[in-house]
C-alpha cells in the first residue's frame, strides 16, 4: 500500500488547521489519493471538502454524522411573476409545512420533528424498514431517542436550507439542503467510537484519533458500508417529501396544478446529489473506496447543484469527470470562519445588508449564517471550472434556515 498518496488541491491555498487535517489524512498507509475542493475547511477528523481514495479501509469521521446530507432541486413551470408578490407568505407556509429547527416553531412539530407524521411521510419511509429493523436488529443503540419516521421530511438545523430560486430566464426553482437527520448521526456516531475502540485493540497509533478506520473484510466495516447506504436512501426520501412539501405551498396546495408539474414523476425529475458518503468506485483502472466530505460525484454524466450562501448565487452544473479530482467538485463555498467568529464579527446590520432582496430571517440567531461567514461563491466556481461546466445559474427570492 502506498505511503505517499497524489494530492491535488484546487483553489487558493486554506487555513492552517486544514492543511493540518490534510496532511495527516496523507499519512495513513491505505490512502492512495486525495483532492482537495476549493471550499475546503477543517472539520472532525478530516477536512469538509475532501475527497480521498482508499484500498482495505475506511474511515467512519471521514463520512461524519450527517451521512447522505445533500442538495436537491427541482425546475416548476412558474415564472417568478407569479410568486413575487407573496414571498413573506411562502416562507411562512414553507416554515409551517417543513418542521425545521430545535425549536417548535409553529407547526405540526416539537423540535424540528413530526409529532405524528403525515401519510406521504409514512409511504416513503415503508421501503426503508427492513433494512433499518436488519440494523437495528445487531445496534437496538441506534432506535434511541427519535424514531426515524419522525424526521423524515424534516429540515434539521445548521446550514439546512429551503430556498426559492430563479434561473437567467426567471423561471423558478426549489433547492433543498439537508440529510438523514438524527438516525444518520447516531449512525455515524456508533461507527466512529467502533472504529476508535479497534485502534485501542490493536494499539494503533494515528495523527489524529479521528482518522481512526475500519478495515475490509470486518464485519465492522460490512456493517458500516450497509448503514452508509441505507442513510443515503433515508436522506433522499427526506429531501423528496420535503419538495413535495414546498411544491404544494407554491402551488396553494392546487393538486391539479401538480399533477401538471410533476405528477409521480418528482423523484425522477429532481435532481439529487449527496455529499457525505463513501461509495466503491473504480479510478486509474483500479477500484477504490472513494470517501466524499462535503463534496459531490462529477462525473460526465452527472448534474450536480453547488450552492452558495443565503445571499449569493447558487449554480446547477455538469460534470467534467476529471481524473485528478476523483471525478468530484465542491458541495458549496464553503465557511470562511467558524460560527463563533461570525457571531463576533457581523452585525445585524451588516446581515441585513448582505441578504438584502432575499426574504428570509434577518434576526441574531443566524448570523452565523450570514453570507460573509463563507467563502466568494464565484471564487469556488473559478477555482473548480476544469471540474464542471456551469448550466444555470439561480438567485435566492426566498430562504428558510433550519
Amino acid at each position: 500500500m502506498s505511503t505517499t498518496p497524489a494530492v491535488f488541491t484546487f483553489g487558493v491555498p486554506f487555513e492552517p488547521a486544514a492543511v493540518q487535517q490534510v496532511d495527516a489524512l496523507c499519512r495513513l498507509p491505505f490512502v492512495n489519493h486525495v483532492a482537495v475542493m476549493p471550499d475546503v475547511h477543517a472539520g472532525k477528523g478530516s477536512t469538509v471538502g475532501t475527497v480521498f481514495a482508499s484500498s482495505g479501509a475506511v474511515i467512519p469521521a471521514a463520512v461524519g454524522v450527517d451521512i447522505g446530507c445533500g442538495i436537491s432541486t427541482f425546475r416548476t413551470d412558474l415564472h417568478r411573476d407569479e410568486i413575487a408578490g407573496r414571498l413573506p407568505e411562502i416562507r411562512a407556509a414553507i416554515e409551517v409545512a417543513v418542521p425545521h429547527g430545535r425549536t417548535d416553531n409553529g407547526g405540526p412539530n416539537d423540535k424540528g420533528r413530526w409529532n405524528g407524521p403525515p401519510q406521504s411521510a409514512s409511504e416513503l419511509w415503508l421501503p426503508l424498514v427492513p433494512q433499518y429493523e436488519w440494523l437495528i436488529q445487531g445496534h437496538p443503540e441506534l432506535n434511541r431517542n427519535a424514531y426515524p419516521l419522525e424526521h423524515l421530511g424534516t429540515l434539521g438545523t445548521g446550514n439546512h436550507f429551503i430556498e426559492i430560486s430563479v434561473d437567467e430566464e426567471e423561471r423558478v426553482w426549489v433547492v433543498l439542503h439537508s440529510g438523514s437527520r438524527g438516525i444518520g448521526a447516531r449512525i455515524g456516531a456508533l461507527f466512529m467510537e467502533m472504529a476508535k475502540q479497534f485502534m485501542k485493540t490493536w494499539f494503533i497509533d494515528l495523527p489524529d484519533p479521528d482518522l481512526a478506520y475500519l478495515p475490509e473484510g470486518t464485519e465492522a466495516f460490512n456493517e458500516y458500508i450497509e448503514a452508509v447506504q441505507w442513510a443515503q436512501r433515508f436522506a433522499k426520501a427526506n429531501r423528496e417529501h420535503m419538495m413535495r412539501s414546498v411544491l404544494r405551498v407554491l402551488y396553494f396546495d392546487n393538486m391539479t396544478e401538480l399533477s401538471s408539474c410533476f405528477a409521480d414523476t418528482l423523484p425522477e425529475r429532481m435532481i439529487d446529489c449527496h455529499h457525505n458518503f463513501v461509495a466503491h468506485e473504480n479510478h486509474f483502472g483500479k477500484n477504490f473506496w472513494v470517501t466524499r466530505k462535503g463534496a459531490v460525484r462529477a462525473w460526465i454524466t452527472d448534474t450536480a447543484i453547488i450552492p452558495g450562501s443565503m445571499g449569493a448565487k447558487s449554480f446547477i452544473v455538469q460534470g467534467k469527470g476529471d481524473p485528478s479530482s476523483l471525478m468530484s467538485c465542491s458541495h458549496g463555498a464553503g465557511r470562511a470562519m467558524s460560527r463563533t467568529q461570525a457571531k463576533m464579527k457581523f452585525s445585524l446590520e451588516d446581515h441585513a445588508a448582505a441578504t438584502a432582496g432575499v426574504e428570509c430571517r434577518k434576526d441574531a440567531e443566524v448570523l452565523d449564517e450570514t453570507p460573509g461567514a463563507y467563502k466568494d461563491i464565484d471564487a469556488v466556481m473559478n477555482a473548480q471550472r476544469d471540474l464542471v461546466e456551469i448550466k444555470h445559474t439561480l438567485k435566492q427570492l426566498v430562504c428558510v434556515k433550519g
